[in-house]
């Protein structure tokens, strides 16, 4: 039985650092989305945030010998992410910003980990142990804290809630979506999904008579879109490739407490006592989950695919004449294989439990 140790000293360290920068870029964009996009069409809004995210595809596509190609195939999942995330997930956060706290929708969006990490159980079969359905628990307690505090404050802040929480769902749909996508080039997905959202979103902009833009207003949503979406999206699929989709959505749910904590730092005032129960709670499913730890002997079944890969990583001992010294992408086969090792649901850890 061959054994190993993973590179890193956690096999998850490297796609919880991509996560948690993509949670720090999302984090401080709800906020910022507020101030600029106030009085603006929620269509308009989303169109100029996924325009900029589409710029940062364009320009972060690698060759073709270091990531894999989207292939015809992959449309409708990409139209699919694009209608959920791209669509639904930023005109509902754009509406209920205008219409609740910046404080309080960025807190609700932890909630993307919940959906998240549900969706990928059901699709993917992902392990969800003990421990990962206590963080959830918390995180659905916090949820309901955050719901009850507006609820208080009036019909016009609870609505605007809601809509954020319809963000988090749409938003959790097209984190599971694109979990398939993981190991195609992050900058392709980004730009296609990206193009595609700013397309259909323009389109009803223009249909519903919205108003334009200021030039200031229009070059900030571009530049968040750019950080907040583009980036961070091309880090969560990193992320997602190095460790799975819940784990990644778990980790990313800190981005609604980076928001928070801007938000109040741009002067928001609207924390009460509940606001605080429901942040605490959310947090300590956080990291919770972050704390889970898995290593068990398990057989790897025979599998061709290609993915950017390592020839140090344990799984992929494929001849090269000349050996690649960095990460490369081509079609591979695996050989069968048992051993043991820490690991996470990755492309390569699906094995059912």
């Amino acid at each position: 039985m061959p054994s190993f140790r993973h590179p890193a000293a956690l096999p998850a360290l490297r796609g919880g650092l991509l996560a948690l920068l993509a949670a720090a870029l999302f984090g401080v964009s709800t906020p910022l989305v507020q101030q600029f996009g106030f009085g603006l069409g929620a269509f308009s809004t989303a169109a100029l945030l996924y325009a900029g995210a589409a710029a940062v595809g364009l320009f972060s596509r690698q060759p073709i010998q270091r990531e894999a190609r989207l292939q015809r195939a992959d449309l409708p999942r990409l139209i699919a992410m694009a209608g959920f995330g791209a669509v639904v997930g930023p005109v509902a956060l754009a509406w209920g910003l205008q219409h609740t706290s910046g404080t309080s929708a960025s807190l609700m969006l932890t909630l993307e980990a919940l959906f998240t990490a549900v969706l990928a159980w059901r699709l993917y079969r992902e392990t969800m142990d003990a421990r990962v359905w206590a963080a959830m628990a918390l995180l659905l307690a916090g949820g309901m804290v955050l719901v009850l505090d507006q609820g208080r404050s009036g019909g016009a802040q609870l609505w605007g809630l809601l809509a954020v929480l319809l963000a988090t769902a749409a938003w959790g749909v097209d984190n599971t979506l694109s979990r398939a996508l993981a190991e195609r080039d992050p900058g392709q997905v980004v730009m296609v999904k990206a193009l595609l959202g700013a397309t259909a979103t323009s389109a009803l902009a223009v249909a519903f008579g919205e108003p334009l833009p200021s030039a200031l207003a229009a070059m900030a949503l571009f530049a968040i879109g750019a950080t907040g979406y583009g980036l961070s999206l091309r880090f969560y699929l990193l992320a997602q490739r190095a460790f799975g989709a819940a784990r990644t959505g778990s980790v990313f749910a800190f981005a609604p407490f980076i928001g928070a904590a801007f938000a109040v730092a741009l002067g928001d005032r609207s924390a009460s006592g509940l606001m605080a129960l429901g942040s605490a709670l959310m947090l300590a499913g956080v990291v919770l989950h972050l704390a889970e730890s898995h290593d068990h002997e398990h057989a790897h079944e025979a599998l061709e695919h290609e993915h950017a890969h390592r020839h140090d990583d344990g799984h992929h001992d494929h001849p090269h004449d000349p050996m690649p010294a960095a990460e490369h992408s081509h079609v591979h086969r695996h050989a069968p294989l048992r051993h043991r090792h820490p690991h996470v649901p990755d492309a390569h850890h699906g094995h059912p439990h």
